[in-house]
């Protein structure tokens, strides 16, 4: 029996969950703005109780590494790392954007066609979003990135696929790319549905994170908003 901690807090999103041999056997999600920090260790001992499985029983922690919220891959990556430590296991780490569109092919499989193409997409401010493109077996066709949405973003895809987009960034291609190839699906988010598969296989495949040296894929770097109190600077 594989037990794996499954630990997804890379968008607005706080999803924990533990799956047993590549299957979801209990599930916490919250939605509440800025809950991370407070909620991802109360999940995790909820989830610990509900299951009954003792963190020695566990065989691996799984992490959603990014990209994403700077402030919620620090925590979940955090939280993976001290239980991985405390409990001698190991870490394995999950692409953000491929557990998703992982997640978004195996649930919609009847709307699909096999040219479609796969968009997710997370909100990084103003008209940023992270972005990467996959086929319908999954296969990357443009690996993960900061794109700054244009009308002339996807031009060349568009023309010849379907490309559904997905994400907490989605919405802000609503308004700008007019495409009847472009199918927008705004209320998809991460989750640790999607990555539990995903945990097994790597846990099978022994691919494994130095847990000392591992940090998450932040994709872009840390910019601290300055302070708008009187008198800090």
């Amino acid at each position: 029996m594989t037990n794996i901690l499954l630990i997804e807090t890379a968008t607005a999103i706080c999803s924990v969950g533990i799956s047993q041999n590549g299957e979801l056997i209990a599930l916490r999600e919250s939605s509440e703005f800025r809950s991370h920090a407070e909620m991802v260790s109360v999940f995790i001992a909820e989830l610990m109780s509900e299951t009954n499985i003792d963190y020695t029983e566990l065989q691996a922690v799984a992490v959603s590494k990014g990209p994403g919220s700077y402030t919620g891959l620090r925590i979940g990556v955090s939280t993976a790392k001290g239980i991985c430590y405390g409990a001698d296991k190991p870490l394995i780490a999950i692409e953000t954007l491929f557990a998703m569109t992982s997640g978004f092919i195996n649930e919609n499989k009847e709307k699909l066609q096999t040219t479609d193409l796969f968009c997710p997409m997370i909100d990084a401010r103003r008209m940023e979003v992270y972005c990467s493109i996959n086929d319908f077996n999954k296969q990357v066709l443009v690996e993960t990135n900061a794109l700054i949405i244009d009308n002339e973003s996807f031009v060349e895809q568009l023309s010849n696929h379907r490309i559904w987009f997905f994400g907490d960034g989605a919405a802000k291609i609503e308004s700008i790319i007019n495409h009847h190839n472009a199918l927008i699906v705004k209320d998809f988010n991460p989750s640790v549905k999607y990555m539990a598969t995903l945990a097994q296989t790597a846990f099978d495949l022994q691919q494994f994170e130095n847990v000392a040296y591992f940090e998450p894929f932040y994709l872009k770097d840390f910019v601290a908003a300055l302070p708008k109190v009187k008198g800090l600077k």
